[in-house]
């Protein structure tokens, strides 16, 4: 995990309600689309993303990719960060 990466990916509002939609369950790409007033290939923009960065992942179910929340990287990041305001 790259923390630049995590947190650029983490700084896009687009990108958080995609985390937030996935928090509740595993979704489709044009499940998460459904939510949005923006084309697919910006959803799958957005999605490469957080991909990229760890923070989902993705497996293939027939013809559709369906994407989930990688807590790991999640509880990564909450390590980093209360160490770094550690005393």
């Amino acid at each position: 995990m790259v923390l630049n990466e995590t947190l650029n990916a983490l700084s896009d509002p687009t990108r958080r309600k995609i985390l937030d939609l996935l928090k509740k369950k595993d979704l489709s790409a044009g499940e998460i689309a459904h939510n949005f007033n923006i084309t697919l290939p910006s959803i799958s923009h957005h999605l490469n993303i957080l991909r990229r960065a760890d923070l989902i992942t993705s497996q293939r179910d027939g013809q559709q990719i369906i994407y989930s929340l990688n807590l790991s990287v999640f509880e990564e990041v909450a390590k980093i960060l209360i160490n770094y305001f550690k005393n």
